[in-house]
């Protein structure tokens, strides 16, 4: 009978401790992270709902699926500023592995309740002057994420007002409580002063101020408002749209979603692309890297929407020029 050759004992205990250990490993369950999502936004609008399923779709791309290895904790103000602190507080609470907060009121509310949970912030005009990172190269502290440009584009909203309307020399300004409102108003009237035009700063942070502000803007015989955007402003994109229809006058934003809902024209960073290096952002925290350590990132394609059906109710004609530069005409 031929015998069966048998393993030394040693190397036979080492194969059974590596095979029982891989039996342990595979028995264990996969790790579970936690993110959370502060949006100052509505929680039923569709560009939220929109650039939300964007952020997830990559997350999930990067392997991280909701209801397998992923928890997404959401809260939503609903366009009322005064709610966002308690929601951070909310969301610290539950202790997430980071945190991704939208527009510069939401992180400031998550900074005041943690310095250790990571927050990866999105939608962010001036993040070194509002004190969330050091530098733009070197974040850090718990805070990194994308940057725009609303600051920088202010001055050429002044512009693209002018050449929608050249007639006339009144531009209406609608802002809010936010604390970058300031510097946009200052760049807005550095252009202006250089076209001889005139700006009038109006106040829009609940929907019986913006009646008032399109009616006096209106009345002054301006044509044009800049929407400096942000909360409440992004709640209220509907209700701007149709007081500017029928106030008569020409709507200029940084975010395409405002012309999505009957706006006149945008330009600004392509607002996807924001939700979408978050997500990049979140996957390389969960892997380890230290927010200070992640280089804030700026977005450099930018985009501009026009509205052909809201040009045609105003009775306006968008010049040749701005036609041909057009990211997308919708009509």
């Amino acid at each position: 009978m031929k015998k069966t050759a048998r393993l030394p004992t040693a190397l036979l205990s080492a194969l059974l401790w590596i095979a029982c250990g891989e039996m342990v490993a595979a028995q264990q369950p996969a790790k579970v992270y936690r993110v959370g999502y502060l949006s100052a936004a509505s929680s039923i609008s569709t560009s939220s709902i929109t650039v939300f399923e964007e952020f997830k779709k990559t997350l999930q791309q990067l392997g991280y699926i909701e209801g397998q290895n992923l928890v997404i904790d959401r809260r939503w103000a609903d366009g009322k500023v005064e709610q966002i602190p308690g929601l951070a507080s909310e969301l610290v609470a539950l202790k997430p592995d980071v945190i991704v907060a939208l527009t510069t009121p939401s992180t400031a509310a998550v900074k005041q309740a943690t310095s250790t949970i990571p927050i990866v912030m999105v939608l962010v005009s001036d993040p070194v002057g509002a004190g969330f990172v050091t530098s733009l190269g070197r974040p850090g502290g718990n805070i990194t994420g994308v940057t725009d440009y609303d600051i920088e584009l202010a001055g050429k909203s002044v512009e693209l007002a002018h050449a929608v309307v050249p007639t006339r020399t009144r531009i209406a300004v609608l802002m809010s409580d936010s604390p970058l409102h300031p510097p946009q108003l200052k760049h807005i009237q550095d252009a202006a002063n250089t076209m001889r035009l005139t700006v009038l700063p109006l106040m829009g942070r609940s929907l019986e101020e913006l009646e008032k502000a399109f009616v006096f803007a209106e009345k002054e015989n301006a044509t044009t408002v800049i929407v400096l955007g942000g909360p409440p402003h992004n709640a209220f994109r509907e209700k701007i749209a149709e007081l500017a229809l029928k106030s008569r006058l020409a709507t200029i934003f940084f975010q395409r979603a405002y012309v999505d809902v009957g706006g006149l024209l945008s330009y600004g960073p392509r607002s996807l692309g924001q939700y979408r290096l978050a997500a990049v952002f979140v996957d390389q925290i969960l892997k380890g890297r230290k927010p200070g350590d992640l280089p804030v990132q700026q977005l450099m394609e930018l985009e501009l929407v026009i509205n052909l059906r809201t040009a045609k109710a105003l009775g306006i004609t968008i010049p040749q020029s701005l036609l041909l530069r057009a990211t997308e005409v919708i009509k």
